[in-house]
């Protein structure tokens, strides 16, 4: 996954309908259905929770249903990209520890992944307006660059493949 930048504004704007039209239609959907089941089924106790889960439950499922089909309408490409880009990221945090120690060895895949961590977490962070963590982001990436050099490995972001990972 090639990492790119992409528009903040645009990205927060869709982020931010996203969000809000799954949390509405998760209130509504929820509440219709289970209101539908306890009219057609109603519990003499007067607790209606499974009911209530099972809207939640069926909801969810049709919300999730719904995002994924729509994931490639040109609304979604900046919310996709950052949902896939975070998974990427995940699966080499998963494997910090073995690719941090292979890269004091020279491992050159090791040190690219870790790049691209890196990478990745400052373009996030920037959309995120997360800009507290960025010094120590900078740290790790200059003690990185510096790894690199002991071992005469060139990083570019360019080169990283997802497959490199397999092998830690």
């Amino acid at each position: 996954m090639q990492l790119i930048e992409i528009n903040k504004a645009r990205y927060r704007k869709h982020l931010n309908r996203v969000i809000a039209g799954c949390g509405i239609g998760l209130a509504v959907g929820s509440l219709a259905i289970s209101q539908t089941l306890i009219a057609l089924f109603p519990d003499e106790s007067g607790s209606h929770f499974h009911w209530n889960l099972i809207g939640v439950a069926i909801t969810s499922v049709g919300l999730a249903w719904l995002l994924n089909k729509y994931r490639t309408h040109s609304f979604m490409t900046e919310v996709v990209y950052v949902w896939e880009l975070k998974k990427a990221l995940n699966k080499i945090t998963r494997k910090m520890a073995k690719l941090k120690a292979a890269g004091r060895e020279g491992n050159a895949d090791a040190l690219l992944a870790i790049h691209y961590s890196y990478a990745g977490s400052r373009l996030l962070w920037q959309l995120d307006d997360n800009l507290i963590t960025m010094d120590d982001l900078a740290i790790k990436q200059a003690e990185l660059e510096s790894v690199a050099a002991q071992h005469n490995v060139t990083l570019n972001v360019e080169d990283y493949d997802a497959s490199i990972l397999k092998q830690f």
